[in-house]
């Protein structure tokens, strides 16, 4: 049997002893809990979406939701948490993710797939094997219906092995990160040439994989909080950095270039002024992600 057929297996295995077993997969929001259907939703709406007609509470549903990505930082009543039983997984999960970049590499993990990463788990023992509540939820959190728990973007990536093919990229000297060859990469030389040489590269091409870690992260550093980790970072599948977004910073800004204080730069100002530009998320937008001002939209 295929390593990838029986991958597959575990997945199905582990989510049926989740999913139907004793201990229900659950998310939940403050006291009341939530079980978890495992959709696999074809796209998500980019705007928030109210099932009542009343104007009143449309517009309501739409300054809640500014409001929650004005406050990012802020844990809000409606908020959805991870479990106690899914945390303690999730934290395994986050933890074998982070083995399996420090042996492939910053720079190559940024492109590694689903598979590759099972595969490497089985081959070098500091990594250690998933196990298969690990993978099931791994497979949970990329189906569920983002839109649950606050994250309206589209879900641009629909497949969990999906594989980012190497020879469509170009690693950037001295980023240690990739764009996709063609409009990514040409946008880039332009902004390099009309910006001036202190624009750098932030974060280029990212994989299932590579989203899976930084989101992961984010919601260990929000305890659990999945509607506040995806106000700062869009959930695995819904990253534009799979398809052809990148982020720009200034040299020496360090992590301020993910911060609003990169607004206030000259290399902002330049870069708001050329007609070639727009961002991703704006200050207004509509996905329930704070604003990046260093986000460039490609796609």
């Amino acid at each position: 049997m295929s390593v990838n057929r029986k991958r597959r297996k575990i997945i199905k295995a582990g989510a049926t002893t989740l999913l139907l077993g004793s201990s229900a997969s659950v998310f939940f929001t403050g006291k009341e809990e939530k079980k978890l259907t495992n959709v696999k939703s074809e796209q998500h709406s980019p705007v928030v979406t109210v099932i009542e007609s009343d104007p009143a509470e449309q517009d309501f549903a739409v300054q809640d939701n500014l409001r929650k990505v004005k406050y990012f930082n802020q844990t809000f009543s409606d908020d959805f948490f991870l479990s106690k039983e899914k945390y303690g997984i999730f934290k395994q999960v986050l933890s074998k993710i982070l083995r399996v970049q420090k042996t492939v590499g910053y720079a190559n993990f940024n492109l590694v797939s689903f598979d590759d990463m099972i595969l490497y788990s089985h081959r070098y023992p500091n990594i250690g094997k998933f196990s298969k509540k690990e993978l099931a939820l791994i497979d949970e959190l990329f189906f569920y219906d983002a839109n649950e728990y606050g994250f309206y973007g589209n879900k641009v990536i629909k497949d969990l092995t999906s594989k980012i093919n190497k020879k469509e990229t170009v690693k950037i000297a001295g980023s240690g990160h990739y764009l996709f060859q063609g409009e990514a990469l040409e946008k880039f030389k332009q902004l390099k040439k009309d910006v001036g040489p202190e624009l750098i590269l932030t974060s280029g091409v990212r994989s299932v994989v590579k989203q899976f870690q930084l989101f992961l992260a984010k919601l260990d550093a929000s305890n659990g909080n999945l509607s506040l980790a995806s106000r700062s970072l869009a959930p695995p599948g819904h990253s534009y950095h799979g398809i052809g977004d990148f982020d720009v910073g200034k040299k020496g800004y360090g992590t301020l270039n993910f911060t609003a204080e990169f607004s206030h730069t000259e290399e902002y100002k330049k870069l708001i002024q050329l007609k070639y530009i727009d961002l991703r998320y704006t200050k207004e937008n509509q996905t329930g992600v704070r604003y990046e001002p260093w986000h460039i939209k490609v796609v």
